[in-house]
C-alpha cells in the first residue's frame, strides 16, 4: 500500500519516518496545501492508497492565543483541501490527527471519553486551533456517511520527544522546559506561564510513531480516538521531574499568565482496547531521554 504523509517533515512527521521510511512524506516545500491547486497536484503526482495527515499549524499556548485567526484559517483550509481533494482522487482510507485540544474546556467527568467531544467549546486560549481540529473530525465522518470511505481520526495528547520546537516562541511547554532549565545557571531564576496548577497527560512521540501504523491498520471506525498515556501531572510536577532528574539547582518561578485549560485528560480504555498489551514511556524516563538529545544536539 502506497502511504502518504502530511507534515512529513515536522515534529511528528520527522520521527515516523525514522521508523517508516518507505512512506512518501511530503512538506509545504513539496506543495502548498492551503492551496486546492497545489493539493490536487500533490494527489495526482503521488496516487497514494492512503493518507496519514499530520499537516497543520501548531504552537505553544502564547502564539495559540495571540493568533487565533491565523491558526483557525491556515488548519481550517489546509484540512479542508486535504480532505476534498483526497476524496476526488479517490483515496479510500485516511488517518486524520486531531488533538485532545478539539475536546470542551469543561466537563462534569474526567478522564473525558471519545463521546465527550462536542458537549462544550474548547479552552479559550486555543479556541481557533481547537474547534479546527473538530472540524477536521466532522469532515472525515461525513465523508464515511457520504462515500462510504474509511476517513478515522485520532486525538493526541500533548506530544513531547526528540526534534520538537524547543527554541522559539512557538515551543510547546516541555519542550520549552527543558530548553529554559538547560541554559538556566545555578541559583538562576526560571519562569514559566501560569501557576503551575494545571495538570497535562504528556505522551511521548516515539510512542506515538509506534502507535500510527496501528491505527492505520485497526482503526477503522468514526470516534476520534484518543491517544494518551495515563500519567497526568500537573505543571509544576513535571518541572520537579526534570529538576530532580538533571539536579540542577536553580529557583522556578510562576508568571500567574496564561494558565490555560485546567485539565483535559483523555481516556485511553478504547485505545488500549485496539493496541492490546502497548506501555507507554512514563514521564520522567521520557523527558531525560529528550533533555539528553537536546543538551547534546
Amino acid at each position: 500500500m502506497k502511504v502518504l504523509v502530511t507534515g512529513g517533515s515536522g515534529f511528528l512527521g520527522s520521527r515516523l519516518r525514522l521508523e517508516n521510511p518507505d512512506w512518501i512524506y511530503v512538506s509545504s516545500k513539496d506543495f502548498d496545501l492551503t492551496q486546492p491547486r497545489s493539493t490536487v497536484r500533490m494527489f495526482s503526482e503521488i496516487k497514494p492508497d492512503a493518507v496519514i495527515h499530520l499537516a497543520g499549524k501548531v504552537g505553544g499556548i502564547k502564539d495559540n492565543t495571540e493568533n487565533q485567526e491565523e491558526y483557525f484559517f491556515r488548519n481550517t483550509i489546509i484540512n479542508t483541501n486535504v480532505v476534498r481533494c483526497a476524496v476526488k482522487a479517490g483515496v479510500s482510507r485516511m488517518l486524520a490527527a486531531l488533538s485532545t485540544c478539539a475536546f470542551p474546556d469543561n466537563l462534569r467527568n474526567y478522564p473525558f471519553t471519545e463521546e465527550d467531544m462536542f458537549y462544550g467549546p474548547p479552552a479559550e486560549t486555543n479556541f481557533s486551533y481547537g474547534y479546527s481540529k473538530r472540524m477536521l473530525h466532522v469532515q472525515c465522518m461525513s465523508c464515511r456517511k457520504q462515500h462510504g470511505l474509511n476517513y478515522s481520526t485520532f486525538a493526541p495528547s500533548n506530544i513531547y520527544g526528540p526534534a520538537d520546537d524547543f527554541d522559539s516562541d512557538k515551543s510547546h511547554f516541555v519542550a520549552a522546559l527543558i530548553s529554559k532549565l538547560h541554559k538556566a545557571k545555578e541559583g538562576e531564576i526560571v519562569e514559566f506561564w501560569g501557576t503551575g496548577k494545571p495538570l497535562r497527560q504528556q505522551l511521548y512521540v516515539d510512542d506515538l510513531v509506534k502507535i500510527i501504523p496501528i491505527l492505520l491498520e485497526k482503526h477503522n471506525t468514526d470516534i476520534p480516538l484518543i491517544v494518551s498515556p495515563s500519567e497526568n501531572l500537573s505543571v509544576s510536577r513535571m518541572v520537579d521531574t526534570l529538576l530532580s532528574r538533571i539536579q540542577k539547582s536553580v529557583k522556578v518561578k510562576y508568571n500567574a499568565e496564561l494558565d490555560g485549560q485546567f485539565r483535559k485528560d483523555g481516556s485511553n480504555k478504547k485505545l488500549l482496547d485496539l493496541l492490546g498489551d502497548f506501555r507507554f514511556t512514563n514521564f520522567e524516563d521520557g523527558i531525560y531521554k529528550t533533555y539528553e538529545w537536546y543538551s547534546q544536539k
